[in-house]
């Protein structure tokens, strides 16, 4: 599987990412199909477009904090 970073993708690479997983965007920020922003459950944020983080086999969109990303490699950190 190659990685990607999202940072080098359009904003319309990055929309349809997200609906391919069963997100959308309003265009500045990650939604449920509610239209109801994504909160990232490690800072209680809501998760901007431009700064998103999907790690490599998950469907969680996290903001791209280092705070965030630490929080979910101690929770999920056996999964790689």
């Amino acid at each position: 599987m190659e990685q990607i970073s999202l940072k080098k993708l359009s904003k319309e690479s990055k929309i349809a990412l997200l609906n391919g997983l069963g997100y959308e965007s309003d265009g500045n920020f990650v939604l449920d199909k509610s239209q109801n922003k994504i909160i990232d459950k490690y800072i209680e944020e809501p998760v901007r477009l431009d700064n998103m983080i999907i790690f490599p086999g998950s469907t969680i969109i996290l903001d791209d904090n280092p705070l965030s990303i630490i929080s979910y490699l101690e929770e999920y950190g056996d999964v790689f």
